[in-house]
């Protein structure tokens, strides 16, 4: 977000925050938005009395809210939560332990959970703690007014637990299958069902959206973009692969069973037994804001690119630019509102009407002028998830992923129905 964005998003906060307590939304909106130095996907929330607003890496395989309490984090409303309550039995804690400081993250008999960073493979213990978070409520078109949550749960983290995070993060925001994430939360302390939605921007200005709660999702000028919808089941993984901390537990990830691959609507040959998920949890399909490229097993990455450099052998290839493996001269090939002009890829799910279809704007990154990169990555042959779809597939396509029901509703790309996920109005008010 341009620091215009967050200046103005953090007057509305203040100058509406007293009147907007006792509001019963419908549904809750951030901004989020790339960091292309790590590219990372960062949030805003507000947090603590005095509030203040605080930077977050969107990860969607994380089970909670971790904040970095070392350093300047100054709350009258903050408290630990301690041992044998209900709210440390909600986190699933096995961890309890007495510190001498009384201070944000050090006080006696308190609960404990363990901060994950998945950049650097790290954790470390936590406390468990409670804050007011304020946030905006929206009708799906415009902002609405501040709600507030007076004891939100989340974990502190330490200083070097930021290594590796985006400039000016402060910790992680974790949208997983969780009862303790950030979308379960918001769901119980305003009673709506547990969906969120996401819309990642693709433009290096302006702010995507994160929706929580149910449609509409409306964007300029004026469509309501859940009723491009389309689903699939979410499927259960019964090991996760978020950190080693969080191994022999269910997945927090998201996965989805795609069964083929198609290339200009032609499948191609590839190994379909990787597509299934193990008994250990290897194998399959997930979505990750954490890769900013689609990330494949060696062979079906062979197998597709192959299939992809096929159906473009008339347009000059160039020297890869890792860490791709195919890229194009495409100077003499044109250009479409969705992008490049090279053949969709269809991820084809339950059966073969139900498919996630990438046009050129998400299947290529432009690496030079007018040279292009098929924007997908070998991930090497011992890989725990077969493909991981990244954030460049993302963008501009909106994703609702309902908890409440277990599935995915996918939108394909926004850019085919004349908007983008820039398009949410963030500059208006009630």
């Amino acid at each position: 977000m341009t620091k215009i964005a967050s200046s103005f998003l953090f007057f509305i906060f203040i100058s509406s925050l007293k009147a907007s307590t006792h509001i019963q939304p419908n549904a809750l909106v951030l901004p989020v938005t790339r960091d292309y130095a790590t590219s990372q996907y960062v949030t805003l929330i507000h947090q603590r009395t005095p509030i203040v607003p605080i930077k977050l890496t969107l990860d969607l395989s994380g089970q909670f809210l971790w904040i970095n309490c070392d350093e300047g984090y100054v709350s009258s409303s903050y408290h630990p939560v301690h041992c044998n309550t209900k709210q440390c039995s909600l986190t699933g804690s096995k961890s309890c332990r007495n510190c001498f400081l009384s201070e944000p993250g050090c006080n006696m008999n308190t609960c404990n959970l363990f901060p994950n960073n998945i950049f650097t493979r790290t954790n470390q213990i936590g406390e468990v703690a409670l804050d007011v978070v304020a946030i905006h409520s929206t009708d799906g078109s415009k902002l609405g007014k501040i709600v507030t949550i007076n004891n939100f749960l989340f974990t502190c983290g330490r200083t070097n637990l930021l290594k590796g995070l985006a400039s000016g993060v402060k910790g992680m925001a974790g949208f997983g299958k969780s009862n303790i994430s950030l979308p379960s939360l918001f769901a119980s302390a305003f009673n709506f069902k547990t969906k969120f939605a996401i819309c990642l921007s693709s433009s290096k200005t302006s702010s995507g959206v994160l929706f929580f709660g149910d449609g509409p999702y409306v964007f300029l000028p004026g469509i309501d973009v859940s009723k491009f919808l389309m689903f699939t089941p979410l499927i259960e993984n019964p090991d996760n692969s978020a950190g080693p901390i969080f191994h022999g537990r269910p997945a927090a990830e998201y996965f989805i069973g795609v069964k083929s691959i198609r290339i200009d609507e032609k499948q191609i040959s590839l190994n379909t037994s990787l597509l299934s998920i193990g008994d250990e949890g290897e194998g399959g399909t997930k979505v990750s804001t954490l890769n900013p490229y689609t990330i494949m097993e060696t062979s079906i990455y062979n197998d597709f690119v192959d299939a992809f450099a096929k159906e473009l052998e008339d347009v000059p290839k160039v020297k890869p630019v890792k860490p791709f493996k195919l890229c194009f001269n495409l100077q003499n090939l044109g250009v479409t509102r969705v992008g490049p002009a090279v053949p969709t890829i269809d991820f084809v799910l339950q059966n073969k009407d139900v498919f996630w279809r990438m046009f050129g704007a998400n299947s290529m990154v432009q690496v030079s002028y007018g040279v292009y990169c098929l924007a997908f990555v070998d991930g090497g042959v011992e890989v725990t998830t077969s493909i991981v779809i990244g954030g460049h597939q993302l963008e501009d396509n909106l994703l609702q992923f309902d908890l409440h029901n277990s599935r995915l509703g996918f939108s394909s790309s926004l850019l085919s129905r004349q908007t983008t996920c820039a398009n949410f109005n963030f500059t208006s008010s009630t």
